[in-house]
């Protein structure tokens, strides 16, 4: 992000590997937008630098945020029962070191 220039655009796979929240989408697309450059996401063909793509970006990164939510209130769930981690990680199709990271960063924030 510090080196993004004027005219640049990001490029980022998928939506969720560029921010954990809509809060953190928002400051990012803001920060983007003081340097005039531009966010492309290649999974969803979307490009913020039209009002309908800013405008689809936001409902799509909700949409993120509250599935993230729920993934992480399941995995509480899972724990607070006597789930082990490779029965969660079975539960929801994602590797256990997900669920290992998703752990830390909800012990962070």
């Amino acid at each position: 992000m510090e080196f993004t220039r004027e005219g640049d655009v990001l490029v980022v796979t998928k939506l969720d590997r560029l921010a954990r929240s809509v809060a953190d989408l928002m400051a990012i697309i803001q920060t983007l937008e003081k340097k005039q450059a531009g966010l492309r996401i290649l999974n969803l063909g979307m490009d913020t630098q039209t009002p309908t793509g800013k405008l689809m970006l936001t409902v799509l990164g909700g949409v993120a945020q509250f599935e993230r939510e729920i993934m992480l209130e399941r995995q509480r769930e899972g724990v607070a029962n006597g789930v082990t981690i490779t029965q969660i990680a079975r539960q929801l199709n994602i590797g256990e070191a997900s669920i290992y990271r998703i752990l830390a960063d909800n012990k962070k924030g």
